[in-house]
């Protein structure tokens, strides 16, 4: 049975759009980071603080630091209760700044602070942050932005500025918006070329 253009095209379309959305990942929100944000704004607004804002570039950092933890367990010497100078240093942290597209210029005025809580408990996570020692830095008016990661019981902030060592800027900013309208481009062109063919 041969099917007609417009079916096949249609068809074609339908195939095109899953693939895309099989191969694009999508992120769900993440209730536990949700929360979080919510919760850390509420704290700085009760103590006269303007809100931090979302700053993707942070979130990916957090979250590649929260993937460094995610074999670690739970201890009293882990997350909010490790003494502040002792926090483990990563020897991959470049790496980690790499896959985020950071420059470490862009980085370093800022405070990576992880917490471990069995489940991520919405009230623990919140107070192991707002009623820890972590809190001097949330209290911190030069911190402006903030991001958040999390992988398995490991929860991560990292605080940013608003200055250029600690903005969090891309290092590639023209070069990512490139490559995305690159994409856009490239799809268009495909959808186009099978309309061609169908034709």
């Amino acid at each position: 049975m041969v099917l007609p253009k417009f079916s096949l095209l249609f068809w074609l379309l339908l195939s095109f759009n899953v693939i895309l959305l099989i191969n694009y990942p999508t992120e769900c929100a993440d209730d536990e980071k949700d929360n979080l944000y919510q919760g850390i704004n509420k704290y700085r607004a009760s103590i006269n603080l303007k809100a931090l804002a979302k700053n993707e570039n942070a979130d990916c950092l957090a979250d590649q630091i929260a993937e460094q933890f995610k074999n670690q367990p739970c201890t009293n010497t882990t997350g909010a209760n490790t003494v502040p100078g002792t926090e483990p240093q990563f020897s991959n942290y470049p790496n980690l700044l790499a896959k985020c597209h950071l420059a470490i210029s862009d980085t370093q005025d800022r405070t990576v602070m992880p917490a471990c809580v069995p489940n991520l408990v919405p009230s623990l996570v919140l107070s192991n942050f707002t009623g820890s020692l972590y809190s001097d830095s949330l209290n911190d008016t030069k911190y402006t932005g903030i991001g958040i990661g999390s992988e398995d019981n490991w929860i991560v902030v990292v605080l940013t500025t608003n200055t250029p060592a600690g903005n969090f800027a891309p290092y590639s900013s023209n070069g990512a918006n490139l490559i995305s309208k690159m994409g856009l481009i490239h799809c268009s062109m495909l959808v186009l070329v099978g309309i061609v063919f169908l034709l």
